[in-house]
């Protein structure tokens, strides 16, 4: 497949501090990546700079051809960047279908094919942004995303905070996203074991350096590196 995004020995972080040193990575076109590390390692920080939104120090970020490293928030996104962070960041003030409409762009990626992914959101469209659970909150945030029709969608840890049965509903959903779908995505996730069974491939950051990468399947099964890096010690 097509390189979709190439990382060049990045370094970023904010004000003084260095969170990300030296990191490099490719993305190909209609594959995903599952982010991950312990807390404090750099995978938030790492999305962030992606989208253009920590202190650039080196490196170089290119997706689609197009180097974003000098480009700013607004260009990134219209370059292929599409985020969904942590705090997901829909307008509460504006009905579910408002917050698609607000910002649709031409693709194939419109509000009705977000419907039929989250059926949930459909029942509440004229619902306001205040009047949806956790969960309905992030899947409104990803099919805000969507609707930008991205060359990448960038989701920093879509499944933090919320119910069981919602984690799982949103799981499927993911999966058809980057698997059947073939959108290609970067997956922030603090529990492995939910997020490799749904991508192609696994980067492991520690203390903002690249520490292992590996195949999805490949990881789940090496339950020796996944202690060695994920495991938090008591």
């Amino acid at each position: 497949m097509a390189e979709l995004l190439r990382v060049d020995a990045l370094r970023s972080g904010y004000g003084e501090a260095i969170v990300i040193d030296g990191v490099s990575f490719e993305l190909d076109a209609g594959r995903s990546l599952a982010l991950l590390g312990r807390n404090g390692t750099g995978k938030t920080t790492l999305i962030n700079t992606l989208v253009g939104v920590t202190r650039y120090r080196a490196g170089k970020i290119v997706l689609n051809g197009i180097d974003l490293t000098p480009l700013r928030p607004d260009e990134r996104a219209a370059a292929g960047i599409g985020w969904v962070p942590q705090e997901r960041n829909i307008f509460k003030s504006l009905t579910v279908a408002e917050n698609l409409t607000a910002v649709a762009r031409r693709g194939p990626w419109v509000p009705a094919r977000v419907y039929q992914m989250f059926p949930r959101l459909a029942e509440r469209k004229t619902n306001f942004g205040t009047q949806l659970s956790g969960g309905e909150q992030q899947m409104l945030a990803i099919g805000r995303a969507l609707v930008l029709n991205p060359r990448v969608l960038l989701l920093d840890e879509p499944l933090e905070g919320l119910a069981p049965v919602l984690v799982e509903e949103l799981l499927r959903a993911l999966r058809t996203i980057v698997r059947d779908e073939g959108v290609s995505a970067i997956i922030v996730e603090q529990h492995a074991e939910k997020v490799l069974h749904i991508t192609d491939d696994a980067l492991i950051l520690d203390r903002g350096h690249v520490a292992h990468r590996a195949a999805s399947g490949a990881l789940l099964a090496d339950e020796a590196t996944l202690h060695r890096y994920l495991t938090v010690s008591a």
